[in-house]
Parts: structure tokens; C-alpha cells; sequence
């Protein structure tokens, strides 16, 4: 028997970026009367609304929206902390009898809240900021080495050119106390029940995906996206911040101290964005076979099948 009211079964909606997935969660959630919530690990950051392609305010006037640019650059967003953060906001969207309607790009996001997620503890920001440090200082290869003498099992695992991730195990190691092997080895208990959900993935042909990227980025400098870049580059940030591998940060800078002309910024950016849409797609042919497709190019035929779909 189900443990929650089929009519607050939450709807994930998944898809690769700039295929339409959060104007269709908009829409679902006015018909169902939904909260939606955030599943993009970039979306988070206060700083970067029109980088990240946020919720305009009228969206969000529109529906409920939560776990929306709530999160400072200057912080590292985890993927526990969004379990967490997750978990009370489809707690509050039910207990405001709404539907929660989670929509985003970050695939591990969606794993975490179906799967669970290892319980890693939180790295200190003094160890956090030490092992940054010492990989831009020493690199990659010495890290390894260094991991390789204090935790060789998981170093074993590890690239020595894998920088971000050999200081990830660093810094488990140095905070903790354990290994980072040992604490993947935990499985912590999974937010939602699989059966108590419906899923969609949203599909756009390949072609008309890349150049709506192209466009909305464009649209993106018109908007102001420099200005958030240069105030984001104002803040003398660590580089390895996520909020700072944010797709066209990097070549907004380098345009921004005159290294390169506009054009080719948003060359490299929309390079960036087609890279990362392999990269999800391949994530979404792997792990999320079992949701139901959806075509946002057939919007309205697409509404009727997934009203269809969760009144079953």
C-alpha cells in the first residue's frame, strides 16, 4: 500500500539543457498545482540567474519554486546537501498539499534521491581551502602521490591527472579521518520511493538542441550575463568553486580582461555547452532507461500523455 497520496506522488522530469524540461515542469505545475524544485547543481548560486538559466521572477510568480539561487558562489553546493535540502522542500510542498515537481540536468541529483547517497560528512572549509591550494601549487601528479602514501586504495582508483577528484579524496581523508573508499562503501537510505514517482526525460533531436543552446546563450549577453560574470569575477573566488566552472564563466573572464573579442568568448562557451549536452545525454541513456520520453517539441500532445500518465 502506498505511504502517500498518489495525487503528491512527486513528478521528476529530467533532459539535457536547453531542451525546454522547466518551462514544462512551469506548466505541469499550474495544471497539477505543484512546487517546483530545483535538480540543477548550477541553478543554486544567487549570482548567476541568467548564466544558468534560472527562472525569470514571472516564472516563478506563475508557481511555487524552491532550492532556486539560494547558495553564494563562495560555497561549494554538494550533492548531499541537496539531498538534504531535497528532502524539506518536498516535505514542505506536501504539507502545503502541493505536488512536488523536480526538474533539472544534474543526473546524480535524481540517482541521490531514488538510491540515496554515501554518507560523506561535510570537508571543512580550512581543508577544503589547503588541498585547493596545494594542487594549483604542486599539481595533479604530486596530490597523487601524496594520496598514493596516505590512502592507496583509493588512490588506486584515481587518474593521477584526475586533479578535482584526488583533491576530493584528500579531502575526506584529511577532514574525516577515513577514507574515501570506505565512505562510498555506506549507502545512505533514498529520498523518494521509485514506485511513488512518475519520471520523464525530455528529448530534443540533436540538431535543434545544440542550436537552441546557441540562441539562448546569445540571448544570455544580451541579458546580462557579463554583468554577472564580472561581479562573480570580482569576488577573487577560488577557481575550483563549482559556481565557477559554470558553462561560460571561464570565457566571459577571459573576454572580460580583454584576452579575447566577444565572438570567440561565445564560440568557446557554446563549445562548452555542446560538450555537456553529450555529457548528459550519455548519463541519460545509462541510467534513466526506464522514464517515460517526452518530446517538448510536441508540448501540448506531450501534457495530455503525462495528465494522462499520473491519473491512471
Amino acid at each position: 500500500m502506498s505511504s502517500v497520496d498518489k495525487h503528491l506522488w512527486p513528478i521528476l522530469i529530467a533532459g539535457p539543457t536547453a531542451s525546454g524540461k522547466s518551462a514544462l515542469a512551469l506548466a505541469i505545475a499550474e495544471r497539477a498545482g505543484g512546487t517546483v524544485i530545483n535538480a540543477d547543481s548550477m541553478q543554486v548560486y544567487s549570482e548567476l540567474r541568467v548564466l544558468t538559466a534560472r527562472p525569470s521572477a514571472e516564472d516563478e510568480a506563475r508557481a511555487p519554486h524552491a532550492l532556486y539561487g539560494f547558495v553564494p558562489a563562495r560555497e561549494a553546493y554538494s550533492a548531499g546537501r541537496f539531498v538534504r535540502d531535497a528532502a524539506e522542500a518536498i516535505a514542505q510542498a506536501r504539507r502545503a498539499g502541493r505536488r512536488p515537481i523536480i526538474v533539472g540536468g544534474t543526473g546524480l541529483y535524481f540517482k541521490a534521491l531514488l538510491e540515496g547517497l554515501s554518507p560523506i560528512p561535510e570537508v571543512r572549509e580550512d581543508v577544503r581551502a589547503y588541498w585547493r591550494n596545494e594542487a594549483a601549487g604542486y599539481g595533479a601528479e604530486a596530490l597523487h602521490q601524496e594520496l598514493s602514501r596516505r590512502d592507496p586504495v583509493m588512490a588506486a582508483r584515481l587518474q593521477p591527472s584526475d586533479v578535482q577528484r584526488i583533491v576530493r579524496a584528500l579531502e575526506v581523508l584529511e577532514s574525516s579521518g577515513r577514507s574515501l573508499a570506505e565512505w562510498q562503501a555506506l549507502k545512505g537510505g533514498p529520498v523518494l520511493r521509485e514506485a511513488e514517482t512518475f519520471r520523464f526525460v525530455v528529448s530534443v533531436e540533436r540538431a535543434e538542441l545544440h542550436a537552441r543552446a546557441d540562441q539562448r546563450f546569445a540571448r544570455m549577453i544580451d541579458e546580462g550575463a557579463m554583468a554577472e560574470v564580472r561581479a562573480l569575477s570580482d569576488m577573487q573566488l577560488d577557481e575550483g568553486l563549482p559556481a565557477m566552472r559554470a558553462i561560460g564563466v571561464k570565457p566571459l573572464i577571459r573576454y572580460s580582461r580583454g584576452e579575447v573579442d566577444l565572438g570567440g568568448a561565445v564560440e568557446a562557451a557554446q563549445a562548452e555547452t555542446r560538450q555537456y549536452i553529450k555529457r548528459q545525454e550519455t548519463w541519460l541513456k545509462s541510467h534513466m532507461i526506464s522514464w517515460m520520453p517526452v518530446k517538448t517539441k510536441e508540448m501540448e500532445r506531450s501534457m495530455r500523455d503525462i495528465f494522462a500518465f499520473i491519473q491512471r
